[in-house]
């Protein structure tokens, strides 16, 4: 398997997870935004899609990232589901990302669901590139149907 793509996928999760921790959220511009459907799909294998619209425009490069947070009688689970780069031209899109979660769970049962538009910004010292949110959805409830 070629080296760069994995070096290109290390270096968007580490900079999302980097976010997560040091990147305070920032008010989306006007013109961005970012949405979740409400309907979402886990397979037999444990892969949950998840899809939703976005707007965005210049800068790059722009993903659209999804975590599903599911909330058990004791804990809280948070489940990156994947990154899709962002084509930024002011045209309303539509995104899609697929992943498989950690921990069984229910078909049919409710979650809730967040998405964000993520800019990797020219950043100094140790990261050469840093997370930028442009735009960011509330966590939503999304109900799961088995496909």
């Amino acid at each position: 398997m070629p080296v760069r793509p994995l070096l290109g996928a290390a270096a968007v999760t580490l900079a999302l997870a980097t976010a997560a921790v040091a990147t305070p959220a920032t008010a989306a511009e006007p013109h961005e935004s970012v949405s979740v459907d409400r309907v979402a799909r886990l397979a037999a294998d444990g892969t949950v899609t998840l899809s939703g619209t976005y707007r965005c425009t210049g800068g790059g490069p722009v993903f659209v990232s999804a975590s599903l947070i599911h909330s058990g009688p004791e804990t809280t689970l948070l489940h990156g589901i994947g990154s899709t780069r962002a084509v930024c031209d002011g045209t309303l899109r539509h995104w899609t990302n697929k992943g498989r979660t950690l921990t069984d769970i229910p078909a049919t049962d409710t979650t809730r669901v967040e998405a964000a538009l993520v800019e990797l910004a020219p950043g100094s010292g140790l990261l050469p590139l840093v997370p930028r949110f442009r735009a960011e959805s509330p966590r939503q409830d999304v109900t799961l149907v088995a496909s």
